[in-house]
C-alpha cells in the first residue's frame, strides 16, 4: 500500500453505462487511490450522475471489472462523491434523491478542488 499522501486526487467521471469501460476506469482509479490512503474526490458528471442514486451502481455490469457498487462504497467510506449540479438538474435529481454521503455541487467547487495546492485531477 502507498503511504498516506498529502496530495488530493480529484477524479471526474463523465461517462456512465453509455461508455462502461471509461466509467469503470474512473471508479477503479478513485477507489484504488482511496484504499491506498489517498484523499479522493470523485465527481459524477454527464451519464455517471445516475450513479448518485440508490441502486444504480448495483445495476452496472462490466466483465472483468470490480462491481461499481463496491468501488463506490470504498470511495464514500474515506473520500467525497459529488454529483454535478447542472447534470443532476438535467436528470431531475435533487439532494433528497442521492445516496447518503453524496453531495450536489457545481463548477465553482470543482475548480476550487482542482486548483488547491497538491491536487491532481483526472478526467475520464
Amino acid at each position: 500500500m502507498l503511504a498516506v499522501m498529502a496530495r488530493t486526487l480529484v477524479v471526474k467521471a463523465t461517462a456512465g453505462a453509455d461508455a462502461p469501460e471509461r466509467c469503470a476506469q474512473a471508479f477503479t482509479v478513485a477507489a484504488t487511490a482511496a484504499a491506498a490512503g489517498v484523499s479522493v474526490s470523485l465527481w459524477l458528471t454527464g451519464e455517471s450522475t445516475w450513479f448518485a442514486l440508490p441502486g444504480r451502481a448495483q445495476s452496472f455490469e462490466l466483465p472483468h471489472s470490480a462491481p461499481l457498487a463496491e468501488l463506490l462504497h470504498v470511495i464514500l467510506a474515506t473520500g467525497t462523491v459529488t454529483a454535478c449540479t447542472q447534470c443532476a438538474a438535467r436528470r431531475d435529481i435533487d439532494s433528497g434523491d442521492v445516496i447518503p454521503g453524496v453531495r450536489i455541487a457545481g463548477a465553482a467547487v470543482f475548480v476550487e478542488e482542482t486548483m488547491a495546492e497538491g491536487a491532481q485531477a483526472l478526467v475520464y
